[in-house]
């Protein structure tokens, strides 16, 4: 009658472990990057942060600062 390989079994449920969890917390991150839904002011939260920069402190989207032209 043959063995049963313990080691392999225990290996095999351990990665099962590891991968759920793994998913479990990207879960909670995808959660946590979204909006909150149905919470509300969470649109007021987020057009909080959207302020026009100084002029001083103007950069484009390479992340060097150079003057930006006023629109007349």
């Amino acid at each position: 009658m043959a063995k049963t390989n313990f080691q392999y079994e225990r290996r095999q449920k351990d990665l099962e472990k590891k991968r759920k969890k793994e998913e479990k917390l990207k879960r909670k991150a995808d959660k946590k990057d979204e909006p909150g839904e149905g919470v509300e002011g969470a649109e007021d939260v987020a057009g909080a942060e959207t302020e026009a920069p100084d002029d001083d402190d103007a950069e484009n989207k390479d992340g060097d600062a150079e003057p930006v032209a006023e629109p007349k």
